[in-house]
């Protein structure tokens, strides 16, 4: 077989490969407030790891969202959102934050999945 023809095969297998390995199909979200929902999706959309999820907590007398991005990287940091969607704190990432609002996350309670991406 030619060298060109060779190239042409190599570079459709690659850009094949990379096509199916970036796709993640995505569990519906279903039983949240739609801001979540939202928030979820624009989320999803900055591409995370293949298994990201959505656990619920109490924290500070208020219902709070944690979202992790899974197993792909130890600096990441997860988003800690209020019933409104609003950014509360991050936690994690390269210097390992644990206080949201000045008080240790340790103390939540909880912690439900209520979302994750389909494997």
């Amino acid at each position: 077989m030619p060298l060109f023809m060779r190239s042409i095969l190599l570079s459709a297998a690659v850009v094949g490969l990379f096509l199916t390995a970036c796709h993640r199909k995505v569990a519906p979200v279903s039983g949240i407030s739609s801001c979540l929902k939202k928030s979820i999706a624009d989320w999803q959309a900055q591409g995370h790891c293949n298994d990201p999820f959505v656990e619920e907590y109490s924290f500070q007398g208020k219902k709070v969202f944690v979202l992790r991005h899974g197993t792909c990287g130890a600096d990441m940091t997860d988003d800690v959102l209020d019933e409104n969607c609003q950014l509360l704190g991050r936690l994690g990432g390269f210097v390992g934050n644990t206080k949201i609002n000045g008080e240790d996350f340790s103390g939540a309670q909880g912690g439900k999945v209520v979302w994750k991406a389909r494997p």
